[in-house]
């Protein structure tokens, strides 16, 4: 079940809400909890056992460690914890690309297994495992009723897709927290506008990249691709940050509140701008639990160099069992190292530089996308070549081009327009104004249209993708 579906916007969201607001506020988790099973069952109902089995394996271990508190044997629970939970994964998310890879170094011929993905197992795995560890460091308080952990763990606005929730931000929340008019009004709003983002914008903009991800590259004409390209990089910004706001509003309107996930990331001014701006949540997971681990930056230059590599290869690999991801990962390792160490600081002063660099980085980020979205490796780079019109093919606005500019040039200037924060600047501005009553109006207004608009691409039986499901 997808946020983005009629199914859950006015069957289930609905029922859940009225059961959730009729309830005492002692039974308003429980409500949540069965509520998040539910929706996580729908989909797959055997795969609801891989997730009782992780909070299981994982509040047990909490508890142990935090009961045996002598360092040495609550850090071998701890990593024992880490490694059960990385082992599940890695069967479920990793086992047949290993085999493939064991296959073509030995030449044998092991069988894949052929194991399904359990949907958001890579999100929920890695807010198990942030529990245990920060009950090992010291700075979140043991939690002893299992159901309360399996509501942090299961907790269904962010279980599929994020934002990775730590226990930090909502261990008093889980406890306590209220719900006023104000807050559920602000999270419905929120919720619209992810809709809004996902249906209109990124299930547009995918109908092009999809058809450009399709064709030989060596006869196709370049400025197809570079437009495919670019519908891509809008498509998944629009497709996870919607998801993402939706997820915030969600959980605002059950009394929640999750930090920011995205924050405008193809304004960035360079590659280490853009990981503070994109997902934030999974790159602050990999800078607490991995990065600062092994040291971060306070170490040597070549163990600087290996922590950083670490980082970036396991973002890669988190996002898929691929070569793809792997090179992705490792691309943003080397733009980083040379932001890091060959760019002068003197340079980074001056203002052509920093245009330059900006530009660089968009066009980093676009190529990313491409090997990012590709098929294979071989594909992907095929591709980037003939973009830069390695394979000899002329850049022409053709029939394939007029028509796409024509079916869904709209949308991506939506696209480009709102994946700035132009559209917020100049509402804040308004607001100070004479005018700044009406748009206490007007906006409402607004959101209720692109909401309604969602919903009839939806009735109308549009194309309803969504990208981080895979992962």
């Amino acid at each position: 079940m997808v946020f983005s579906s009629l199914l859950f916007t006015f069957y289930f969201l609905p029922l859940v809400l009225v059961l959730y607001y009729i309830s005492k506020d002692k039974y308003r988790n429980y409500i949540l909890l069965v509520a998040s099973l539910g929706f996580y069952a729908y989909g797959e109902p055997k795969f609801v056992f891989v997730m009782i089995g992780s909070i299981a394996l994982n509040y047990l271990f909490a508890l142990i460690i935090d009961k045996k508190r002598d360092k040495a044997f609550s850090k071998v629970l701890m990593v024992l914890d880490v490694v059960l939970n990385i082992g599940i994964l890695f069967v479920y998310k990793y086992l047949d690309f290993a085999i493939t890879i064991a296959n073509k170094v030995s030449g044998a011929s092991l069988q894949l297994k052929g194991i399904a993905l359990p949907i958001g197992i890579s999100f929920f795995t890695f807010q198990a495992l942030s529990y245990v560890i920060d009950v090992y460091k010291g700075t979140v308080k043991v939690q002893k009723n299992p159901l309360y952990v399996a509501l942090y763990i299961s907790f269904f606005p962010q279980l599929i897709a994020g934002p990775i929730v730590r226990y930090s931000t909502i261990e008093d929340q889980i406890l306590n927290r209220t719900s006023d008019i104000e807050t559920f009004a602000d999270g419905a709003r929120r919720f619209m506008i992810g809709f809004g983002k996902k249906v209109i914008i990124a299930n547009n903009l995918s109908e092009v990249a999809s058809s450009s991800f399709g064709t030989d590259v060596a006869t196709a004409n370049p400025t197809f691709l570079w437009l495919g390209a670019i519908c891509f990089s809008l498509q998944i910004f629009f497709d996870f940050s919607g998801y993402s706001d939706m997820a915030i509003g969600l959980g605002k309107m059950f009394g929640f509140h999750f930090l920011e996930n995205f924050n405008y990331p193809y304004v960035s001014k360079s590659v280490t701008e853009f990981w503070r701006r994109w997902h934030i949540s999974l790159s602050s997971w990999f800078r607490d639990y991995v990065y600062i681990p092994l040291g971060g930056s306070r170490v040597p230059f070549w163990r600087h160099i290996l922590n950083m590599l670490a980082v970036w290869l396991l973002t890669g690999i988190w996002h898929g069992a691929n070569y793809t991801f792997i090179a992705w990962g490792l691309g943003y390792f080397v733009l980083l190292v040379v932001e890091k160490y060959l760019i002068k600081p003197d340079k980074r002063k001056l203002v052509a530089f920093k245009v330059l660099w900006q530009i660089v980085t968009l066009l980093c980020v676009n190529f990313g996308w491409v090997i990012f979205n590709s098929s294979s490796l071989s594909y992907g780079i095929k591709y980037c070549l003939a973009m830069v019109g390695y394979y000899g093919n002329r850049f022409t606005i053709d029939d394939t081009v007029i028509y796409n500019m024509r079916e869904y040039g709209a949308f991506l200037i939506l696209g480009v327009l709102f994946s700035t924060p132009v559209v917020k600047v100049l509402g804040a501005k308004l607001g100070e104004t004479k005018i700044g009553n009406a748009t206490a109006i007007i906006t409402p207004l607004c959101v209720g249209f692109v909401f309604l608009w969602a919903v009839s691409f939806l009735i109308l039986g549009a194309h309803n993708p969504f990208i981080y499901f895979n992962f």
